[in-house]
């Protein structure tokens, strides 16, 4: 249950300026070790197929591409409602995914202070990390 209308964001988040990347998505209350941070819901989040991309206009898919992940559980675009595709990545993020939902469930990887930057590591969830990390 989310404790604010976020889309499927667990916890209370806020965005803010990134020392990683522009924009980056912040804890704005003390999220425990273990705890659920966020979880694909089809009813907020969108999977699109490249068919789906196609028919899109430039700007659009631009858009999609810069925020939207490649499941490795389906191939499809996964593309946020929520402020979670404000997630950066880290070599050591503080976010991991449990993979017993097939989209995987961002969890805390050890405890995690009001105001820092909550982050992931692409590779694990996104086929699409090196065109993103410029690799």
């Amino acid at each position: 249950m989310c404790v604010f209308f976020c889309g499927m964001l667990l916890v209370k988040t806020k965005i803010g300026q990134s020392a990683i990347h522009g924009s980056g998505l912040f804890a704005d209350q003390f999220i425990q070790k273990g705890t659920p941070v966020w979880k694909f819901h089809s009813d907020f989040d969108q999977e699109l197929s490249t068919d789906d991309l196609a028919r899109m206009s430039e700007s659009a898919r631009e858009q999609t591409l810069q925020y939207a992940y490649i499941s490795p559980a389906t191939g499809k675009y996964v593309l946020c409602f929520d402020d979670a595709r404000f997630l950066n990545h880290s070599d050591e993020p503080n976010l991991w995914q449990d993979f017993s939902d097939p989209e995987g469930i961002d969890t805390a990887a050890r405890d995690i202070f009001l105001g820092e930057e909550l982050t992931c590591n692409y590779f694990d969830y996104d086929q699409d990390a090196k065109r993103k990390l410029g690799l």
